[in-house]
């Protein structure tokens, strides 16, 4: 039975990298038929890109990285507040400079918690 589940999570891990890939290759011929690249278009072939990673240590390790995930939902942030509309509520962009926030600090925590600075026995975590 683990097996067939570790199977099912593979071929769903290869259908994620195929359509990131493709998602990428379609933004690349975008930007390449509008002759014209901007930064959001940047920092969208970036998360693709770091989709990409993450797929690939997953696949080598069978077990998903927190930092990942963490740092492609600061550049989706990111990328949000590049994209918002000058109508937009101001407040939004307090809030979501917030997420991005929290999101740093979270990752700078999960980054240092294996630290010798802090002395912290982790030795059964595999997440960096």
């Amino acid at each position: 039975m683990n097996s067939t589940i570790r199977n099912i999570q593979l071929v769903a891990v290869l259908f994620v990298l195929g359509a990131t890939i493709l998602a990428f290759f379609l933004e690349v011929k975008e930007m390449y038929d509008n002759r014209l690249v901007n930064l959001a278009d940047l920092l969208l072939m970036f998360i693709y890109i770091e989709v990409i990673g993450l797929v690939r240590s997953y696949w080598e390790t069978r077990s998903v990285r927190i930092s990942y995930p963490l740092v492609i939902a600061i550049t989706a942030l990111a990328r949000y507040i590049i994209l918002q509309d000058k109508n937009d509520d101001p407040s939004n962009l307090i809030y979501i400079s917030s997420a991005i926030l929290i999101v740093a600090l979270a990752t700078v925590i999960i980054r240092f918690r294996n630290s010798r600075y802090l002395k912290i026995d982790n030795s059964k975590s595999n997440d960096l």
